[in-house]
């Protein structure tokens, strides 16, 4: 049976060119799977899971239908946080039938075992970034922004966005991608010899020895997934 991988889709009203190909995507593909794994960053930005629930953000509203859809055809759903998703809960993971793991995690894939990642948190070179992801993932900091309006809430993940578009700007291009020491740690933490991960935008299937590190694509220009089953792994863009 086929398992795909895929991560950042940065879904959102502003792009509907992504969500139509998310849809296609479900209805061509993942229908036909065991499995889909989404790697982070799924959603440009997540509020909170009740501006999902109720109707505000409409994207959410779509993609809700299309997953539960696919759970109830019997494919399993897996949703691992990104950096810009971080918030998605379990309330709105209940609606579409998901199942959230934690970052990282191994998982046997097809007898080989696997270390799933989004990839930020490798991203060590990148101080300024990595102090910004330290206080967004404190549960304290996250209750405070749950806690204010939803108007409020808008208004600091637009500026947030466009803080993160400068910084991508402005730094250089090696401290944006992985560290590689990072990396191998990783590999002999986990005692893997295979992860995946997104994050960087850099699809690729990195080799080193008997190490296989594989990066998801982005959405913007394309669809990008991993296809995986009995016939070994193939990274598409289509």
């Amino acid at each position: 049976m086929t398992t795909y991988f895929i991560s950042d889709l940065h879904l959102c009203e502003q792009q509907p060119q992504i969500t139509r190909l998310f849809t296609q995507f479900c209805r061509d593909k993942a229908c036909q799977a065991q499995a889909l794994y989404i790697l982070g960053d799924f959603f440009e930005y997540w509020l909170g899971d009740d501006v999902a629930i109720n109707g505000s953000d409409k994207v959410a509203q779509v993609v809700q239908k299309e997953l539960f859809s696919l759970n109830q055809q019997g494919i399993k759903l897996y949703f691992m946080a990104g950096n810009r998703d971080f918030l998605l809960g379990e309330t709105y993971a209940d609606s579409c039938g998901i199942q959230i793991i934690q970052e990282p995690t191994t998982i046997d894939l097809h007898g080989k075992q696997v270390l799933l990642i989004h990839g930020d948190a490798e991203c060590t070179d990148d101080i300024a970034y990595q102090k910004t992801r330290s206080m967004f993932r404190d549960p304290q900091w996250q209750e405070q922004f749950l806690n204010m309006t939803i108007e409020q809430r808008i208004d600091f993940a637009e500026k947030a966005r466009q803080q993160s578009q400068q910084h991508t700007q402005n730094a250089s291009a090696d401290i944006m991608d992985v560290n590689q020491s990072a990396i191998d740690n990783l590999y002999t933490e986990h005692q893997v010899d295979t992860i995946i991960h997104g994050h960087t935008h850099r699809p690729a299937i990195h080799q080193n020895d008997n190490k296989q590190r594989i990066v998801l694509g982005d959405w913007h220009h394309q669809s990008s997934y991993l296809k995986v089953n009995e016939n070994g792994m193939q990274l598409i863009s289509a």
